[in-house]
């Protein structure tokens, strides 16, 4: 049985994630205001038909917002599941975590052979955060125009709402692990027509 208190509190925590008011989404899923808050508050039950708007203003699949996570829910993803992607310039990630509606972190190992750039990411929206842990070899980490060598064993933090590079100068391979919490960027402001 769908537990509308949890089901308004998740449909509140996916907008939040995306940064939207309440109006904003109520717009973007044209609901009313009135409506939409009751659902978050878990006063009324919303027809599929809501449901679905609601989803829909929230770019997310009915099934995401429908979700009732259990108590202590346990997501497990076995090594074989999990996502590698071998990118040009003979670099190598493997997204280690589950994927979890609602939460944008991932964790990420990644190995550079010696000499390989792996480019520059673009600044994340402000509130997002990274955290490096080098395993071997030498890493290079640039943050805007910083640039931060780091060796076996060292990590750092840094504000990821700037743009941010990775680069192995060394003649080893370097293997390094990223955690990475990233935010949305909020919508923008509806515009309105003046005189």
């Amino acid at each position: 049985m769908l537990d509308l208190a949890v089901l308004g509190g998740h449909i509140q925590a996916l907008r939040h994630d995306r940064g939207l008011t309440l109006q904003q989404l109520a717009e973007a899923a044209d609901v009313s205001l009135s409506m939409l808050s009751s659902v978050e508050r878990g006063q009324k039950a919303p027809t599929i038909v809501v449901l679905a708007r609601i989803a829909d203003g929230l770019g997310v699949p009915l099934a995401d917002v429908v979700a009732q996570p259990d108590e202590g829910r346990v997501i497990v993803r076995r090594a074989a599941d999990q996502d590698t992607v071998d990118e040009p310039g003979g670099w190598r990630r493997t997204i280690l975590t589950p994927v979890v509606p609602g939460v944008n972190f991932e964790w990420i190992r990644t190995t550079l052979p010696p000499g390989c750039d792996a480019g520059r990411f673009p600044a994340y929206a402000p509130g997002s955060h990274e955290y490096v842990v080098v395993e071997s070899g030498t890493l290079r980490l640039t943050i805007a125009d910083t640039p931060v060598e780091l060796k076996e064993g060292d990590s750092a933090y840094f504000a990821a709402d700037v743009t941010h590079a990775y680069a192995n100068a060394g003649s080893s391979p370097c293997t390094y692990y990223v955690a990475a919490l990233i935010m949305r960027p909020r919508a923008a402001q509806p515009r309105t027509n003046s005189g």
